[in-house]
């Protein structure tokens, strides 16, 4: 087994461990022997655990943006884009290892502690406003500004109440149905034809 698939196994395991079972559960010697890579070669590739729980956060975070920008871009117009946010988050809600964010059960287990894991968790959600911001823009929303902050809210909201099963309706379903309000709210001149369907 060579460093890189070493490096990847470790990782993939840390991933599916941390993710499914918080971080401070988890040892480096779980990790080692879920992987199958030796304790010398695990430490040859992350010096030690908060290297390792960096790398999970940073590989998460790209894969986890680069996901949810592949889904918005099956649609075309730009009220569909934004509102496809929300049909991500309900795929993402329905899959069998589906435990909240990542980055709000890092920073509830390590953010007063770990400046690091603090500032990762930060940067995630700085980033999924941007995008939000993005799409407001692309909409022609009157104060894209303010829709990206409530987008986020919604969005947060939604994660917390599906990790937590707080409603027996999909709260990305309930997300949508208030984004779309807000849309509407926001635009200027126009309201769209949300009723068009989906890619157009």
């Amino acid at each position: 087994m060579d460093r890189q698939e070493a490096h990847d196994r470790i990782l993939d395991a840390a991933e599916q461990l941390f993710y499914g079972r918080g971080i401070q559960a988890v040892g480096m010697a779980e990790i080692r022997q879920a992987s199958g890579v030796s304790l010398k070669r695990l430490y040859q590739c992350f010096a030690s655990k908060e290297d390792l729980v960096d790398a999970y956060l940073r590989r998460r975070d790209q894969r986890w943006h680069q996901a949810l920008a592949e889904h918005i871009d099956r649609h075309r117009s730009p009220e569909r884009r934004l509102l496809a946010v929300f049909d991500f988050l309900a795929a993402w809600f329905d899959t069998s290892d589906f435990r909240g964010c990542a980055f709000i059960n890092a920073f509830g287990e390590l953010g007063a502690v770990s400046t690091p894991v603090a500032g990762l968790a930060r940067a995630h959600k700085c980033a999924l406003r941007a995008q939000l911001r993005a799409l407001a823009v692309e909409a022609d929303a009157e104060d894209a500004e303010a829709l990206a902050d409530q987008l986020l809210l919604l969005v947060e909201g939604a994660i917390v109440a599906a990790a937590m099963r707080q409603t027996h309706h999909c709260p990305a379903e309930q997300g949508k149905a208030a984004a779309r309000g807000l849309l509407n709210a926001h635009l200027s001149t126009t309201t769209p034809d949300l009723s068009a369907p989906p890619g157009e």
